[in-house]
This record gives structure tokens, C-alpha cells and sequence, in this order.
């Protein structure tokens, strides 16, 4: 099973990546592990990402589209994988259909999580994180034993500078004007599946289930007889 994860922040996505883990034991390959990775590695491409980032520049789609290739080609993932981050972009996402063409393992299909702009809000505005270890509460939905104060390390919990409601709706903006084209994109052909980011984890597990059940290529089938 190969899986593209599609959502708004705070729609719940890491959330949905750890239920497809678990029920289908695909590995998740997510952007931003990968460049932290690189980085770790000290690799030229992971270099040159340092060097990015250390003057204030965004990682490029070319950087990141180059790193998503190298992983996939060089992939022991027998069983599949889900990628999460990648694409952002309509031409991203034709360059993965290309990048996953040339190593045949085409794309299952594209899994959107849809989740109401009041969810996302709670979630990320009540998102708490440890300072120490980088584990993730929230002060209503998992809350630590003793407030501010991490279960698994004694850290202090905070707040990240961008979990306010002022910067979640412009990282929203952003989304809905970048991102969600890559929705029609995937309808178009087929490949477009949705699940609800308002339900709790147990809900989404049925709904996996439900579409796992369901033919899992469409897009490989419409066209299987072409040359």
C-alpha cells in the first residue's frame, strides 16, 4: 500500500499516521524527519540544507522533491509506505507520480483528512510540548500528570510561538491557497480518499478499515490497459 497523507495543520495527521501504522504496518516517511535526518548525517545534500536554513531560507521544493526520490529509490518498504508532507504542490505531486513511474510502485491513492476550522484551533492552541524531549500533550485531550510538567522526562511543557489562533489562520491561508489544488488533482485521477480529522482515534481506525476494503487501486486499474 502506497499512501499520500493530505490535510490542514492541526487536522490530526499524525494522528491518523500512527492507526494506518499500526493496521497495516507501512512505513510513514514524513518531509521533515527526512531533512532532519539529512542534516544529522552531514551528507552534501544534507549540507546544503544546514546552510539553508542557518540564513533563514526555506528548504526548496527542488531539495526536498531530490530527497523524497532518493528515499523512495533507495526504499526496503515491502509492505508500502505513507508520505506525509510531501507533496505541497500540484507539480510536486506529478513529479512523485513521475519519480514513483520510474521505480514502478505507482501511488495507491491520496488520503485527505478534513477536519473542521473551530477542531483544529482546540488542537493546536491547547497543543503543550516538553522543552527536554520534544513529547506532545494537550492541556483538554491528554493532558500530563502535573500541569506543566512532562510524564516521561520532568520537563517543562510550553507553548510553541506558533500554536496562537492569529498564525494558525494564516498557516490555514496558506494551505487552502497552495495545497488544496493537489485534491482536485488527485480526484481527477481517481485516487482521492477522505477521511473526518473531527472524529477520535477509534472512529478513524473503522473508516481505515472501511477503506482498505474498498478497491485499493483505482488509478492503476483506469489505466491498465494503456501503453
Amino acid at each position: 500500500m502506497r499512501i499520500v497523507l493530505l490535510g490542514p495543520p492541526g487536522a490530526g495527521k499524525g494522528s491518523l499516521a500512527r492507526v494506518i501504522k499500526d493496521m497495516m504496518g507501512i512505513a510513514h516517511i514524513s518531509t521533515g524527519d527526512m531533512l532532519r535526518e539529512e542534516m544529522k548525517k552531514g551528507s552534501p545534500l544534507g549540507l546544503e540544507i544546514k546552510g539553508l536554513i542557518a540564513q533563514g531560507f526555506l528548504v526548496s521544493d527542488e531539495i526536498v522533491t531530490r530527497l523524497v526520490e532518493q528515499r523512495l529509490q533507495n526504499s526496503r518498504d515491502s509492505k508500502g509506505f505513507m508520505l506525509d508532507g510531501f507533496p505541497r504542490t500540484v507539480a510536486q505531486a506529478k513529479d512523485l507520480d513521475n519519480i514513483l513511474a520510474e521505480i514502478g510502485k505507482p501511488l495507491d491513492f491520496a488520503l485527505n483528512m478534513e477536519a473542521d476550522v473551530d477542531v483544529i484551533l482546540m488542537r493546536l492552541t491547547g497543543r503543550r510540548v516538553c522543552r527536554k524531549c520534544g513529547a506532545l500533550y494537550h492541556v483538554r485531550n491528554k493532558p500530563p500528570k502535573a500541569a506543566g510538567v512532562c510524564d516521561l522526562c520532568g520537563g517543562e511543557l510550553h507553548q510553541r510561538c506558533d500554536d496562537n489562533e492569529e498564525t494558525i489562520r494564516k498557516r490555514m491561508d496558506v494551505y487552502m491557497a497552495n495545497t488544496r489544488p493537489i485534491l482536485a488533482y488527485y480526484e481527477q485521477t481517481g485516487r482521492l480518499k477522505k477521511v473526518d480529522g473531527n472524529k477520535g482515534t477509534p472512529d478513524l481506525s473503522d473508516d481505515l478499515v472501511k477503506i482498505s476494503n474498498e478497491d485499493k487501486k483505482p488509478y492503476q486499474d483506469q489505466n491498465s490497459g494503456r501503453s
